[in-house]
């Protein structure tokens, strides 16, 4: 067992003191820094900075960051919500680190694309087909993962068809599902 516990504490958004959903900060009982390749082997979407070292996932509907002493998950409604998703991440952790001889350790970094980068893909236009008020905050959508490509109804026409072709490629490459 690599990790034995976590202490934690519920904090609320900065940026929305209003907001009904919290963040649970753990500080963890062991440093978990020789874990965080196997992880990022396992876990299909995570986002792994070795010089943090960090590595940030969806989890059960949460945001994680985990960094070796520390764990961040995002959008929890509560204490016991908060508990349950870090006991889960204990687990999730203590499983990874048991099967580490049957697993390859992964170094591989990915980089996000920036929100202009997906942004200047887009074919423009403000039409708000997708539901958003501006091209750029679709694409912020895009890269957060809260709306789907398929979503542009200008993109699907043929005359945007190389465009299309090129944000798949970008947003599959930064670990997204293909689109």
């Amino acid at each position: 067992m690599l990790l034995r516990g976590y202490t934690f504490r519920l904090v609320r958004p900065e940026c929305n003191h209003l907001s009904e959903a919290v963040s649970a900060l753990a500080a963890l009982s062991d440093d978990i820094s020789a874990a965080l390749p196997y992880l990022n082997a396992v876990l299909r979407k995570a986002r792994y900075n070795p010089n943090g070292p960090t590595l940030a996932f969806g989890h059960e509907g949460h945001r994680v960051v985990l960094r070796p002493r520390e764990a961040a998950v995002a959008n929890v409604q509560d204490e016991g919500e908060a508990r349950r998703v870090l006991d889960g991440l204990v687990e999730l952790i203590n499983g990874v680190w048991a099967a580490r001889d049957r697993i390859e350790p992964s170094y591989r970094v990915v980089r996000d694309p920036g929100v202009f980068q997906v942004y200047r893909l887009l074919p423009g236009g403000n039409c708000r087909a997708c539901g958003a008020p501006t091209c750029l905050a679709f694409a912020a959508q895009l890269l957060r993962e809260e709306a789907e490509l398929s979503a542009c109804i200008p993109l699907s026409s043929p005359e945007h068809a190389a465009k299309r072709s090129q944000l798949t490629a970008l947003l599959v490459a930064s670990g997204r599902s293909e689109p």
